[in-house]
């Protein structure tokens, strides 16, 4: 499990930066892994309206929002922090939000979907230095689409008027509970799941496929990881065709290896399929082999079939849990 953190905010050490650390460190102190992309650091340029992202669901642009698209894609949890400037994010932030048009397209466009849609979630912190009634009415508005198109519901917000000094936020009588109580809540429905780690050899195509269908079909009941005991650098396209016959969007998904992928949360269950002897061993966890041939150089047919039959064993594995 990841929740991800946006830290708009271009001051380090800053109201906005207290309060997206205060936030993850409760995330962290529940068990659960963590990651922040200081945007204001991040090459991201302004939309160019290519209209590329429209046909093509992708962006001709070559910067930093490639990793991007990728950590989104995988977070559960999304965290959006900023301050407020003319009733919106800054502009380096707001960049990056309007380059999530890519994802838009991606679901409204080309009709695919993510399979962390289902159960992924966006959370706002936002501050600003005056007390205006609708201080954050905008930037409110711009958080709920935002979330809608990265896959993300928009599950409510923390906001705090007043904030000019650099530790305004750190002297507020009530930050402190407000946010142990809003991680609690935002996290409460992801602490039971099952953590499953799909291994195969290359993480180009069984382990994904099986890890995609497990958070379509059952990301209620299963955190689902993937790796690979030697990686390779891309995913196998013709997967990702196959997948999108289903209509599930397999896009800027990148391999990892094993030990990345449980670097931060050790699995229950290791579901194998072909790894071998390089299959990880884990103590205390469950483990169980797939029998799924390795598609790797074969047709788009045999894709089909493993593809198939992996869904097949994904709901077989939603029904025992």
């Amino acid at each position: 499990m990841l929740v991800l953190g946006l830290m708009g905010s271009p001051r380090k050490n800053g109201n906005t930066d207290f309060l997206l650390s205060s936030f993850m460190n409760e995330v962290e102190n529940a068990g659960v892994g963590t990651r922040v992309i200081e945007v204001a650091k991040k090459k991201i340029m302004p939309c160019m309206e290519y209209s590329v992202c429209e046909k093509k669901g992708t962006c001709p642009i070559d910067d930093d929002m490639n990793e991007i698209y990728s950590l989104l894609r995988e977070a559960d949890i999304i965290v959006l922090a900023t301050p407020i400037f003319f009733y919106n994010a800054p502009a380096q932030m707001k960049a990056l939000i309007d380059r999530s048009q890519t994802l838009w397209a991606r679901k409204y466009r080309l009709n695919l979907t993510d399979p962390g849609r289902k159960n992924r979630r966006g959370f706002l912190l936002a501050l600003g230095a005056t007390k205006g009634t609708n201080l954050f009415e905008g930037m409110k508005l711009t958080a709920k689409y935002f979330f809608d198109a990265v896959g993300a519901s928009f599950e409510g917000s923390l906001t705090y008027r007043k904030m000019e000094k650099r530790d305004d936020m750190e002297k507020h009588p009530s930050v402190a509970g407000d946010v142990k109580e809003a991680v609690n809540n935002i996290l409460r429905p992801y602490l039971t799941r099952k953590k499953i780690l799909f291994a195969c050899r290359e993480n180009a195509c069984r382990s994904q496929m099986a890890s995609a269908f497990a958070r379509y079909i059952a990301g209620d009941r299963i955190d689902a990881l993937n790796g690979g005991s030697t990686p390779v650098d891309a995913i196998n396209p013709l997967m990702v065709e196959v997948m999108q016959e289903k209509g599930i969007d397999m896009g800027f998904r990148k391999p990892k290896s094993i030990e990345q992928a449980i670097s931060k949360e050790k699995p229950d269950i290791i579901i194998t399929m072909g790894c071998g002897e390089e299959c990880p061993f884990v103590p205390g966890a469950k483990i169980e082999n797939w029998e799924l041939s390795d598609p790797a150089g074969k047709s788009i047919e045999f894709m089909r079939n493993v593809r198939d039959e992996t869904e097949k064993k994904v709901i077989e594995l939603k029904d025992q849990l």
